[in-house]
């Protein structure tokens, strides 16, 4: 079977290499890419936007799948250009996607569904925002509606910065994204995420993680795409995944459905677990980033049987994927500017050195320049490692970031840090 991979980020460098390793896989093609995709794919260039295109390359090379990496094609409504003309495609359609696209749409949903969440007050104004703030009093959370490559989360501790957030979000700092504002009441808690695949009908369900959402070590500074992840989450524990089905997924999925918007791909939970349960932060309606790197770091099923599955309506038919029990780490090494205004262009040397320690190095945001490899993004790289303990892969991780050579990137030290501190008590 031949498959199209749309995206160029650390996620869809996981996904490319695990794709590559089934038997199933004819031609892996991909599209912008990125010089780690390259390893496992022809990179072909194609605009996301430009919907005809993208079906006339379907079309002219015989694509049996289509997976959508990122969010913003999604949102975009690819998906149902691409179904209307007759293509398998792993991904949900425009109107399931605004469970991403929309936080307002996804707390209005959470509503309907008894679906257990932040209080919240949707505004579409900065007046009614501001007195949101007031209703709830600090610490609160403040959101760009739309999608702000997760940067457009604000978690104010005081007023000053909450009234700060919302003029900067109606102000224009997140574009289009800023339109309206979501502001939630602030949830005491350690945060996780669950991942599940669901066809519409049947929901499968994958493995947690932890992400670490903070620029600066101790979770500290302001919100990125994320700085390093692991899986599995052990604090959410088999009784908490249980209960975040019954309770969130499946509600999710089964008043989708139900109000004519099915939801077919990887439902992506982000959690807070408090005193009275878990709770819904907010959905992302495609594989986290860097969460998907140590998800297919563990995963040991066949990802094409399982992608073509969810999108052709039968996960019913498949046994439960299967994940090695392993601890999987993932550190993000990121631009200098990072997640303001990165440094690009820095010369990176030392991968193959890096990933002889075990690791594997996924690109995120690089490109070659005179066949050199250099920084092209915000997060440039995510060295992941597999290990028996949060520890232990956290101490390969590391041990590979060290080999490499790049000093306009730093990364966090301390992924992972919160629970080894939670081995090394149970431990005694």
């Amino acid at each position: 079977m031949n498959i199209l991979l749309l995206g160029g980020g650390g996620r869809e460098h996981a996904l490319a290499w695990k794709l590559a390793q089934s038997p199933r896989l004819g031609k892996l093609y991909a599209a912008p890419g990125n010089p780690g995709i390259a390893h496992h794919a022809d990179l072909v260039t194609l605009d996301a936007a430009d919907h005809g295109a993208v079906v006339s390359f379907c079309e002219a090379h015989e694509i049996g799948l289509v997976v959508i990496g990122p969010e913003a094609p999604l949102v975009d409504g690819l998906a149902d250009s691409l179904r209307d003309a007759g293509f398998s495609v792993f991904g949900p359609s425009k109107a399931a996607a605004q469970l991403e696209g929309s936080k307002g749409f996804t707390k209005e949903l959470c509503d309907r569904a008894g679906i257990p969440t932040a209080g919240y007050v949707r505004a579409r104004d900065e007046a009614e925002a501001m007195a949101a703030l007031d209703r709830f009093g600090a610490p609160v959370v403040v959101k760009a509606d739309g999608l702000a490559a997760g940067k457009g989360v604000v978690v104010a501790m005081t007023m000053d910065e909450a009234r700060n957030a919302v003029t900067d979000i109606f102000g224009g700092q997140f574009g289009a994204a800023g339109a309206e504002v979501v502001v939630e009441e602030f949830l005491e808690g350690e945060e996780a995420s669950f991942f599940a695949l669901t066809d519409g009908a049947t929901i499968v369900p994958l493995a947690s993680a932890q992400d670490h959402k903070r620029v600066g070590e101790g979770d500290t500074g302001p919100n990125t795409g994320g700085m390093g992840a692991y899986s599995p989450a052990r604090v959410l524990t088999p009784a908490l995944e249980a209960e975040v089905i019954e309770k969130i997924i499946a509600p999710t999925v089964r008043t989708m459905a139900d109000e004519g918007m099915p939801y077919s791909g990887v439902l992506y939970a982000g959690l807070m677990l408090t005193r009275s349960g878990p709770k819904l932060i907010e959905y992302n309606a495609r594989f986290g980033d860097p969460e998907c790197q140590v998800l297919m770091m563990r995963l040991e099923s066949d990802l094409v049987e399982l992608l073509r599955a969810c999108a052709d309506s039968a996960l019913s038919a498949l046994p439960v994927p299967r994940f090695r029990s392993e601890t999987a780490l993932t550190v993000v090494m990121a631009a200098q500017g990072y997640p303001g205004t990165p440094k690009k262009g820095g010369l990176i040397e030392g991968v193959d050195a890096a990933e002889a320690t075990g690791a594997k190095v996924f690109h995120a945001g690089t490109a070659l320049k005179d066949g050199a490899l250099v920084a092209n993004g915000g997060r440039v790289l995510n060295v992941t490692a597999l290990g028996a303990s949060v520890r232990v892969a956290q101490a390969t991780a590391y041990a590979a970031v060290d080999r490499i050579d790049a000093p306009d990137l730093f990364c966090r030290r301390d992924i992972g840090q919160k629970e080894i501190a939670r081995e090394m008590a149970r431990e005694g």
